[in-house]
């Protein structure tokens, strides 16, 4: 049986430590693979980030990005976005966007003017 939080290990005292050591409790040890340490996904995490992916896509496809708003995009993953939605849902928040996501719109050609 492995400790899945490392973290709280370090945490516990030595006595602690051997007492879940002859219970057969270790903590958790991240596999060494023969690539080295794995890479970071660059698949989209989040709701913002799978919207950006979804209007890249689309553009790439249509040359634009004036999106009906019934329009939903299914990315290469099969996860569908609601792009028109989504679009409209940013315009509305945009005061409160961050600056990288308010540029990464404006990369892509988002132009709210």
């Amino acid at each position: 049986m492995r400790n899945r939080q490392p973290g709280v290990w370090q945490g516990l005292m030595d006595g602690q430590r051997e007492r879940l050591d002859q219970l057969g409790i270790t903590p958790l040890t991240p596999p060494a693979g023969p690539e080295g340490p794995a890479r970071p996904s660059k698949t989209p995490v989040g709701a913002f980030e799978k919207g950006v992916a979804a209007l890249a896509q689309y553009k790439a496809r249509t040359g634009s990005v004036k999106v009906p708003r019934a329009h939903t995009e299914r990315l290469g993953d099969g996860t569908e976005v609601r792009l028109g939605v989504w679009i409209m849902n940013q315009k509305t928040r945009r005061a409160k966007l961050t600056t990288d996501r308010l540029a990464a719109l404006a990369n892509l050609g988002i132009d709210w003017v």
